[in-house]
């Protein structure tokens, strides 16, 4: 990264240097114009939740920051450390240090999980995220290590969708709908290992429609309609005032976005 780049780092409304950065983003599939104008920044060993129900285009952001196809970008900017992600292909951003969970956890049924962690980097490796390391924060999957993608309970998979998104060394971390399926208890660890994967610097835009806002670790949200970003505001704000938070924007119960620490 050049230090042009380097100079162009700003700081979020929270105070971390804003790594990942959407403007006035729209896209869509087809003629159905999906997103419009979103905006929202992720920083520096950030996480950044953004909560809202089916059909509300999340998905259709993570594909986008990506670099996946469809949905097809109409306008709008996405930035990775001051450089455009726009017209990368998904390989090329994945070598920048962004990697995906994707929504159903897309692995391989007839692989093992060690496979899956090896997939990417040496079974070898040494330095960065290893697969002893992987097994280390997911002692479950450790336990697992021969067993096959289709034989892994729906919290196993999503560990290992997870593990497999930290063998590249991520520095962003995009997760779509990481809890999807799993038992309220699954959930709850998820959210530990979210914590966790933050504590090691990580920065972490996280898609889904549960709520976390009770949660005693975010420190500032946004409101958004469907496809729109709409207001910031604290957590704390949200979970003491959520009707007038909405309210005084004329803002559905849509899109929200919740930052922890």
């Amino acid at each position: 990264m050049t230090s042009g780049a380097t100079s162009r780092y700003r700081k979020s409304i929270w105070g971390a240097r804003v790594m990942l950065e959407v403007r006035d983003l729209h896209s869509g599939y087809g003629e159905a114009h999906v997103v419009r104008g979103v905006s929202l920044d992720v920083g520096s060993g950030e996480v950044v939740a953004v909560l809202g129900r089916n059909g509300m285009g999340k998905t259709t952001v993570i594909r986008s920051i990506m670099g996946l196809t469809p949905p097809q970008i109409r306008s709008g900017s996405i930035k990775w450390r001051g450089e455009s992600l726009i017209g990368l292909r998904p390989h090329d951003i994945a070598a920048r240090k962004i990697a995906i969970v994707p929504q159903g956890r897309r692995l391989f049924p007839s692989l093992t999980v060690t496979e899956h962690l090896t997939m990417l980097k040496s079974a070898r490796a040494r330095t960065g995220w290893t697969v002893e390391r992987v097994f280390g924060i997911f002692p479950r999957l450790a336990a697992r290590r021969h067993h096959r993608g289709g034989q892994l309970s729906g919290g196993e998979r999503g560990m290992l969708a997870v593990g497999r998104a930290l063998m590249i060394d991520p520095q962003l971390i995009l997760m779509d709908e990481p809890s999807e399926g799993l038992a309220p208890v699954m959930v709850q660890h998820l959210e530990e290992i979210v914590l966790d994967l933050k504590r090691e610097g990580l920065s972490i835009l996280l898609v889904e429609q549960t709520s976390i806002v009770r949660s005693p670790s975010p420190t500032a949200s946004i409101s958004w309609r469907p496809g729109r970003s709409c207001i910031r505001a604290t957590p704390r704000r949200w979970r003491s005032r959520p009707i007038s938070c909405f309210n005084a924007l004329a803002c559905n119960k849509d899109w929200r976005a919740v930052r922890m620490s």
